[in-house]
């Protein structure tokens, strides 16, 4: 079987664990990298015996490829998207597809009117916990959607910002770093999100940017949703703590960190603890209800999602995490920002 040659646009941390996947995928190869004209840059492609080219136009004209990966800074997704669109060569965007909802409704029209395989790097949408969680809701187990709770709570220490002084400015908050991943995961458990208020504080470090929000959700489907988001709380109750599926987090196992709630019954995410009414009981805080845990199988979902790239690639399935997709999740999470910033509800 021919393998896909890959192109990684920006080795740096992401980048490297693309390269790694590639590298452990039978189906596919690194056929080079674009990076800047650094020593690191040229080792690693060294190393990973391709070449290294400093101009993603370079590349491509020089070689044949399948798809581009773009895990480079957000500053230059836009203009690298639009150079894999251009070429008709399929493309996985790390997350934000782009640094703003302008460029990313350009980029939007652009593949929409090219027919574009494109797909954004919302890993998390992989994950078999969401994928058994979607099910659950889909097959009607909680009843009518009417609450989430949701929560992204840890403590990042001094040297994440000593290392970057960046994230102690606006655009390194918590609401642009780390939200995102959060509405991908509300949005393909609940539905479009159709509002949000938001207040954020900045009491414990004092920075010039927020370190914890409050959020409330309105999603279309009528149901309601509250969300805290920091960088500075001293829980276990976010994704990473809870999933178990980066080895690089301590996790606890009796943690969640999404309580999703409906008419006759809820599900605590990633536990998966199921709370439930019978179908021939009455739905009332007097009745009990019936409790299951739903079977967990977890799997890496960066190694699931470039399995999914390579069949997006090959023409057999439409792209799990769209352009639009991408774009909507940007929305909402400058939506969230907007409304800080204004003490208003902002409608999406």
């Amino acid at each position: 079987m021919e393998r896909l040659a890959l192109v990684v646009v920006g080795p740096g941390l992401i980048g490297k664990q693309h390269i790694r996947l590639i590298n452990e995928n039978p189906r596919c190869e690194l056929c080079a990298i674009v990076a800047p004209d650094h020593v690191v840059n040229h080792e690693i492609a060294k190393t990973q015996g391709v070449p290294l080219f400093h101009s993603l136009d370079d590349c491509l004209r020089a070689k044949t490829v399948a798809g581009v990966i773009i895990s480079s800074p957000n500053e230059f997704h836009a203009e690298q998207a639009s150079q894999c669109i251009q070429a008709g060569i399929p493309v996985l965007i790390e997350k934000p597809i782009t640094v703003s909802v302008a460029e990313g409704e350009t980029l939007v029209a652009m593949a929409t009117q090219r027919r574009a395989k494109v797909m954004v790097g919302h890993h998390r949408a992989h994950s078999p916990l969401l994928s058994l969680a979607r099910a659950a809701i889909s097959e009607g187990r909680l009843g009518r959607l009417v609450s989430v709770m949701g929560s992204a709570q840890f403590s990042k220490p001094a040297h994440y910002f000593e290392s970057g002084p960046w994230r102690r400015e606006p655009g390194g908050g918590p609401i642009l770093i780390n939200l995102i991943h959060e509405i991908g995961n509300l949005r393909s458990l609940c539905g479009e999100i159709s509002a949000v208020q938001a207040l954020s504080s900045s009491a414990v470090r004092r920075f010039p940017v927020e370190d914890t929000v409050a959020i409330n959700l309105a999603f279309a489907s009528g149901a309601l949703g509250t969300f805290v988001l920091s960088d500075t709380a001293a829980t276990a109750k976010s994704w990473e703590q809870t999933s178990r599926e980066n080895p690089s987090y301590p996790t606890y196992a009796d943690e969640d960190c999404y309580m999703i709630a409906g008419t006759t019954g809820s599900l605590a995410i990633p536990t998966m603890r199921l709370k439930y009414y019978s179908a021939d009981a009455e739905p009332s805080w007097w009745t009990p209800f019936r409790e299951d845990v739903l079977e967990i199988r977890r799997e890496d979902p960066l190694t699931r999602q470039l399995e999914h790239f390579a069949q997006v690639i090959e023409g057999r399935c439409e792209p799990l995490v769209s352009a639009a997709d991408g774009l909507r999740n940007l929305m909402v999470t400058e939506a969230v920002r907007h409304s800080a910033a204004t003490h208003q509800t902002v409608y999406v």
